[in-house]
């Protein structure tokens, strides 16, 4: 049995979470953390994850960047590994992520779906052969209107894979609203669209001259997310200290 640590457990996220892990007879979610608690879940919760003492063998975090520091510091004190699901954290958090890891075991992944994971796999190839044939490359994602950080940290992830295959050296480009200049070939730009209830929808563009190339993936429900958190936070329990990603679970 995997005794879990839910932060942010009354997001949406936390819930699907929460519902998912109800049915999964080797999985428990023994303590929740939320700043708001209307007494509906099963197990306790505490508004200050610092108050949480309930034994458990994992940390999964769908809550917010505000709530970062706290968690690292609770993370080390109680020796917890932590799934990390949050996303538009500073890069002075993702640094303390990674020092964080050198104490406990920590999984980073800014999209838990097998398919996204899959999909970075994909562009580091294609993006190795058609950016050299001259292919331009723009990123376009689109989610729900509640959504606070732009552009996503999945849009992010898979402009930092093709941007790796070929060498690290492409700038990324958020708004040409006030550049009146070509495109470099260097540039991968990133549109960013927030309305309604869309889950999640990523698409890369591979656009050369008279032909294109469409990856594209579509999320309909948050499940997928709550399935790979859960399965992420099952690999992650017991292990020594480091820096895991999604690589390593469907690995």
């Amino acid at each position: 049995m995997t005794k879990i640590i839910l932060n942010g457990c009354n997001g949406r996220m936390g819930q699907v979470i929460s519902a998912m892990a109800a049915e999964d007879p080797e999985l428990e979610i023994a303590a929740g953390i939320d700043m708001f608690d209307e007494g509906k879940n099963p197990y306790p919760v505490f508004t200050e994850i610092d108050k949480c003492d309930v034994t458990a063998d994992v940390v999964i975090d769908f809550s917010s960047p505000k709530a970062f520091d706290a968690l690292m510091d609770y993370c080390v004190q109680k020796e917890l590994p932590v799934v990390v699901c949050t996303t538009g954290l500073s890069d002075d958090q993702l640094s303390r992520l990674e020092e964080t890891s050198r104490q406990v075991a920590v999984l980073k992944s800014a999209n838990m779906s097998l398919g996204i994971n899959l999909l970075i796999k994909l562009l580091k190839e294609a993006a190795a052969v058609l950016a050299p044939a001259g292919f331009d490359v723009e990123i376009v994602e689109k989610h729900h209107n509640r959504k606070k950080d732009a552009p996503s940290g999945t849009a992010i992830a898979l402009a930092d894979s093709i941007n790796e295959a070929l060498g690290g050296e492409h700038d990324y480009i958020y708004d040409r609203s006030q550049r009146y200049e070509e495109r470099s070939p260097r540039e991968i730009g990133i549109s960013a669209v927030r309305g309604g209830t869309i889950v999640g929808d990523h698409e890369v563009i591979f656009a050369g001259t008279d032909e294109v190339i469409e990856f594209k993936h579509t999320a309909y429900s948050r499940a997928i997310f709550a399935k790979g958190a859960l399965q992420a936070a099952r690999f992650l329990a017991g292990k020594a200290p480091g820096y895991y990603g999604m690589e390593d679970v469907i690995g």
